[in-house]
């Protein structure tokens, strides 16, 4: 089991940020980004799920205030880099939309139980996005890893086609033919490296044609070859 990040490490930008009313109402927690602040990789996800206020430590960032702290996609991630051969001094975890964004309740089901989430709105992801350019600067890693095609949009914005970095659009088959292929952002002053996001990694791998050894292998590889 990966190390339970250190609250010290939480990356405060702007306390009781309110850019977006919806996501006020719905978060119990800002997930903050959090990790290494000299990281040599940056780590971006979607945004967090509502999480299990019950678990122990690995809640999730709606209640722990740390993006990627999941009791799944959390642990998950973090034993992908581990694997990978980097430590928490190498890197830093956050998201693109950095509060729960919870589906209406109007869309649940009556008996649902615990809340689901729906994709971030445009808006929201732009709302945020300063935020997470701001990190990138702060951080100035050597590669973002982007876990997810909606983190992806959002690390090289939704007019990324207009400036030449291409493949990288909401619709799925474009996301996953986008995977492993690293693209340089002249705007951030790094590479990004599109990444499954966790939650659909174990089906998605053999879809895309790899293992799970070479797929760790290959993302070493890049963090490797631009540290």
């Amino acid at each position: 089991m990966p190390d339970f990040p250190s609250s010290d490490s939480r990356n405060v930008l702007e306390p009781d940020c309110s850019r977006c009313p919806a996501l006020v109402e719905s978060r119990d927690c800002i997930a903050w980004g959090n990790g290494a602040l000299d990281a040599d990789v940056v780590v971006v996800g979607e945004a967090p799920a509502f999480g299990n206020p019950e678990a122990d430590r690995w809640q999730g960032g709606n209640w722990t205030g740390m993006a990627y702290t999941s009791r799944h996609s959390g642990r998950k991630v973090r034993d992908l880099f581990a694997d990978a051969g980097l430590d928490a001094a190498d890197l830093y975890f956050t998201n693109a939309v950095k509060c729960f964004p919870r589906e209406s309740e109007s869309d649940e089901a009556e008996d649902a139980g615990t809340p689901t989430n729906r994709e971030p709105a445009a808006e929201e992801r732009a709302n945020c996005r300063n935020h997470l350019v701001t990190e990138i600067e702060q951080i100035s890693p050597a590669v973002v890893a982007t876990t997810g095609k909606h983190a992806t949009r959002s690390v090289l914005g939704d007019r990324s086609g207009e400036s030449g970095e291409s493949g990288h659009s909401g619709d799925s088959g474009g996301f996953i033919d986008s995977v492993l292929e690293p693209v340089e952002s002249s705007e951030l002053g790094t590479v990004v490296l599109p990444l499954l996001h966790p939650s659909y990694q174990n089906v998605w791998l053999p879809r895309i044609g790899y293992e799970y050894e070479e797929y760790v292998a290959e993302i070493r590889g890049v963090v490797s070859a631009h540290r």
